[in-house]
């Protein structure tokens, strides 16, 4: 396999990962944005939150794969968010790679617990979540954390516009 390098984010790269997802379903589960395509100026806007970390998986010098780390220092987690991997990448492991260099990243950060949340009908990062070592977490602990997300005190930018109140959270 080529070596693989999990970078920061630039801007250049928001244009190529705006082409990736195939459809505005993809889209809705990859994000929970409306429109598709989702426009690369959106993709850069997400790093104006201070408590974001994008980072994407580059393949020898292929760009083929993007995430985000949330941090929440307040409650002292981190979250994994907003995951991709390039169409023509699918299939090859190459999103638990990902998960895994985002999941060390979230704990070189020091903070107590990493989650993610994961739309119910995304059944490729629901394979590929417990092979990076994460598990559901209990359905009224589900529950909580997506009502907590609808509630407006809780919501910033960048979650009020990526979760979906259907989505099944897990931990690490």
């Amino acid at each position: 396999m080529t070596r693989m390098n999990l970078l920061p984010f630039a801007t250049a790269h928001a244009a190529m990962v705006a082409d990736w997802p195939t459809s505005s379903a993809e889209v809705v589960m990859w994000c929970g944005r409306q429109e598709f395509p989702v426009p690369a100026q959106t993709i850069s806007a997400w790093q104006q939150d201070d408590d974001v970390q994008a980072h994407v998986l580059v393949e020898g010098e292929k760009l083929v794969g993007y995430g985000e780390l949330w941090f929440d220092a307040e409650e002292d987690e981190v979250e994994l968010a907003r995951i991709i991997v390039a169409p023509e990448a699918r299939g090859k492991g190459l999103g638990r790679v990902l998960v895994c260099g985002l999941l060390a990243q979230a704990h070189e950060s020091g903070c107590a617990d990493v989650f993610m949340r994961v739309h119910p009908d995304n059944e490729k990062a629901l394979k590929c979540y417990p092979e990076a070592g994460f598990v559901p977490v209990a359905p009224g602990l589900a529950e909580n954390w997506n009502a907590a997300m609808c509630t407006p005190a809780r919501r910033s930018s960048r979650r009020e516009q990526s979760t979906d109140p259907c989505c099944r959270p897990w931990a690490r």
